[in-house]
């Protein structure tokens, strides 16, 4: 490779990783918590639930109670699925097809329901820590597209920024591997350090960035030129054909009486399949001559990776088409296998951890690589303005990124302190209570310029925040570590087991930081005046 080219590569790789760097690390904090979504939620509501029973629930129960709040249910599709593994189900009720219906029966309706007690909410009126970390991974609480689409760019240049990385470090990719000089001058430490983890995560971040980018900018940016040229404008065709969705049957207009248990043929139809879990339930044509049930499967995670099965039932209970749990299209496995790539939730405890780990270890390569960068830019040649807004970049970033830590930790407590107390929506309290405190954090962190002390006391604050979630936790449901152990609730034992074994491990680094050792995040220059004070009244 001539010396051109690997400049030209050298400079493109740094260019895009510092310009994604910020919204890189909040995908990266953010989703790599966001892969215990279901157990934070279940920790959050107090709903544990036993692992791969999703869709647990009295259906025939379920149409009655939609029956008496919504009128007659006659030529309506209704779909009952959960996309989560969660105790409430989500129903979609379509317009009834009947040209005599009633004025209410001819809007759709979509509503969330509670398998035990059937009370019923909004999205938002549902709305979890669970699902809010999970959004922020891809910047979903930014108007949409433009969320999304800042997202799915992000994934992408990432994706660039692997590529260049990898072929500029190609030559001495292994030997630096096994380098790493902790007592060597901080230039080097941050580049031993980005290089061999950065070799590590290799193939997950690799992973993260393909599949990242497909899905979203897939579904922002494709669709739309897909359904115009492929589908002549009709989107419900594309999708049907996506998603692998069998015709809807058309309506004959003529009124029969459903008196099958959809309980009995759900019954039925998983009894012909060995190891798959029910994912949806849906009634075509309710009531009417027409009328179709299809019951809906997927593999469990330990038998098959990809599968959609279903089973087709008419008015009268007979089965009339039935496909293996394991049988699929083209498109319909291409979709799979990216979300279950991207989300994990194929290897029980044992993969999300290791989801987990390598999404921190990704944290800390981008943060080292933008220190680099600094630091390869803090010469005594170099005009003193441009060292010191060198030095300003790397405060702002390091505060807006190691804040998150702190600020989430306190999110967690919050949520269980407060959760029923005044008259705000659950999102509203949920985005006031983390932005504000992410705010706060990041201008104080960032006034301070000195990142040392920025990480050490993220890790501090974070450590006691995170310690005191299972406290809190135990203190206001009577929910101890010990008692969800001993009582099988292992979603909620979860959530508390990752907090204090987090928080364990930022006190245990934070101790180690105490000692101001050559290393990572200790920053030359003298601290101002206000991190002094911090200083003196901490030790």
């Amino acid at each position: 490779m001539s010396n051109r080219i690997y400049n030209v590569l050298f400079h493109t790789h740094t260019v895009s990783g510092l310009v994604i760097s910020v919204a890189l690390y909040v995908i990266f904090f953010a989703g790599s918590i966001s892969f215990f979504r279901d157990d934070i939620i279940a920790w959050e509501r107090n709903q544990p639930i036993k692992a791969q029973t999703q869709m647990n629930a009295d259906f025939d129960q379920i149409l009655d109670t939609l029956a008496t709040r919504y009128g007659d249910l006659r030529g309506r599709t209704i779909n009952i699925r959960q996309p989560h593994q969660e105790r409430n189900v989500a129903v979609t009720i379509e317009p009834s097809q009947d040209t005599s219906a009633t004025e209410s029966a001819k809007r759709s309706v979509y509503t969330y329901l509670d398998t035990k007690t059937y009370e019923e909410g909004t999205y938002y009126s549902t709305y979890t820590l669970g699902e809010f970390i999970y959004r922020l991974h891809f910047f979903a609480q930014i108007p949409y597209p433009y969320g999304y689409l800042l997202s799915g760019f992000v994934a992408f240049f990432f994706l660039f920024a692997i590529v260049t990385g990898l072929i500029v470090h190609w030559k001495k990719i292994v030997s630096n591997f096994y380098l790493f000089r902790p007592w060597a001058k901080l230039k080097t430490v941050w580049t031993d350090a980005h290089t061999a983890l950065g070799f590590i995560g290799l193939p997950f971040q690799f992973i993260f960035s393909v599949t990242g980018a497909v899905l979203i900018i897939g579904t922002t940016i494709m669709l739309g030129p897909a359904s115009s040229l492929i589908y002549d404008n009709d989107r419900n065709l594309m999708y049907r054909e996506l998603l692998d969705q069998p015709l809807s049957p058309g309506f004959a207009n003529h009124p029969v009486d459903f008196d099958q248990s959809p309980n009995e043929l759900v019954k039925r139809a998983q009894s012909s399949w060995n190891n798959a879990v029910l994912s949806r339930l849906c009634i075509q044509n309710y009531g009417d001559e027409s009328m179709k049930i299809l019951v809906e499967v997927r593999p469990q995670s330990r038998g098959a990776l990809l599968g959609l099965g279903r089973a087709t039932f008419d008015k009268t209970g007979v089965l009339i088409d039935q496909t293996d749990e394991e049988s699929i299209n083209y498109i319909v496995g291409v979709d799979q296998m990216m979300r279950r790539l991207h989300f994990g939730d194929f290897g029980g405890y044992g993969l999300k951890i290791i989801y987990f780990v390598f999404g921190i270890i990704t944290c800390f390569v981008i943060l080292s690589g933008v220190l680099l960068w600094v630091e390869a830019r803090d010469r005594r040649s170099t005009v003193p303005w441009k060292r010191n807004a060198n030095q300003w970049v790397a405060s702002i970033f390091v505060a807006i990124s190691l804040s998150m830590y702190p600020s989430i930790a306190l999110l967690f407590s919050m949520v269980r302190l407060v959760h029923d107390a005044g008259d705000l929506a659950p999102h509203v309290f949920i985005y006031s209570m983390f932005f504000t405190s992410w705010l706060i954090l990041s201008i104080g962190f960032a006034i301070c310029r000195n990142n040392y002390l920025t990480s050490k006391y993220c890790l501090l604050l974070g450590s006691i925040l995170g310690f005191a979630i299972p406290v809190v936790n135990g203190m206001v449901t009577g929910n101890w570590m010990w008692y969800t152990y001993n009582v099988q609730q292992l979603q909620i034992f979860v959530v508390d087991a990752f907090w204090f074994v987090t928080s364990l491990i930022s006190l245990l680094v934070f101790l180690r930081l105490k000692t101001r050792l050559p290393g990572p995040l200790l920053e030359k220059e003298a601290p101002s005046e206000a991190c002094e004070l911090i200083e003196a009244s901490t030790f």
